[in-house]
């Protein structure tokens, strides 16, 4: 569901006709250009779509008497039509504003023209729809690595977050991470609103990231890359000590890098993550020592 408020809010819109509905049952990021159904073909018109407006449509109505004008837009708006979006804050006709207000479809007037509007709109889309999960966690831009810190609670993970803040990376969010599949190979995580910029830290409580660290220490979403599984070292547990072949752990179907990094005392996390987050850097532009010591005494 789409809320009419938040579309208008972020896309920047001008509302000419109110929408009677709170939200819209969109189910697909694309968007609709109705120049033949206005010419009069309906076979595939793609209605539960928003609908777009541009130079070339309004040239088109311009064009019409006010009594065809009407015919087209009662025979259109009769559809149940999302909304409507006038682009090049284009002047409409007086027969679209009161045909569309008979129908109960809202109408919006952007300033943008109408491939950027589109561009525009599509992302906004995309990122509404998206699929989405809440995961416990911390989720750190470092280096530009979006990794995420996983683990049972108590482990450590806020602790290592902060020793990170501390030394110039990114917090995006503490205990609760939204994560949304954007594409088919790439997610995004988010903080909620309540709780942007906030750490929670045994025996002090709450803490503002932002407040005490400065604006450059935070960051509203990144990309996760990386997912970093802190567990309290087990004697017994083989742990993987070379590296050659790289786990991953499917989230919303998109398989992430991971690995599990053991907790004993003595260990510096920090500087631990911060080496997974380099070292995954360099895999991504194809380096890996690994390999080259494997190849080394293969020959």
């Amino acid at each position: 569901m789409i809320l009419a408020r938040d579309f208008q809010k972020s896309l920047q819109l001008e509302c000419l006709v109110a929408s009677p509905r709170e939200s819209w049952d969109i189910r697909t990021p694309d968007l609709n250009r109705p120049g033949m159904q206005f010419c009069g073909f309906y076979e595939f018109f793609a209605f539960e779509r928003p609908q777009v407006i541009g130079k070339v449509e309004m040239a088109y109505l311009n064009r019409q008497s006010p009594e065809r004008r009407l015919e087209i837009l009662d025979k259109y708006f009769s559809y149940r039509i999302p909304c409507l979006v006038i682009c090049r804050n284009q002047t409409p006709p007086h027969e679209l504003l009161l045909s569309a207000e008979k129908h109960q479809v809202p109408v919006y007037r952007s300033a943008q023209v109408t491939s950027k509007f589109t561009v525009a709109a599509i992302h906004y889309l995309n990122r509404c729809l998206a699929p989405r999960m809440t995961r416990h966690g911390v989720l750190l831009d470092v280096y530009g690595v979006g990794v995420l810190l996983a683990g049972k609670s108590g482990v450590g993970k806020s602790e290592a977050a902060l020793e990170l803040i501390k030394r110039g990376h990114q917090l995006i969010a503490d205990d609760v991470v939204e994560i949304c599949r954007i594409a088919d190979d790439r997610l995004i995580g988010t903080c909620p609103e309540q709780v942007r910029h906030l750490m929670e830290i045994r025996g002090i409580g709450v803490i503002d990231i932002q407040a005490m660290y400065g604006i450059g220490a935070v960051s509203d979403s990144k990309s996760i890359d990386l997912m970093i599984e802190l567990e309290v070292w087990d004697e017994d547990k083989p742990y993987d000590r070379i590296g050659l072949e790289e786990e991953t752990i499917e989230i919303l179907g998109v398989p992430i890098p991971h690995q599990v990094i053991p907790i004993r005392p003595g260990r510096n996390l920090a500087i631990i993550v911060e080496v997974a987050a380099r070292n995954h850097s360099l895999k991504r532009t194809g380096f890996s020592p690994v390999r080259d010591l494997n190849n080394i005494f293969q020959e």
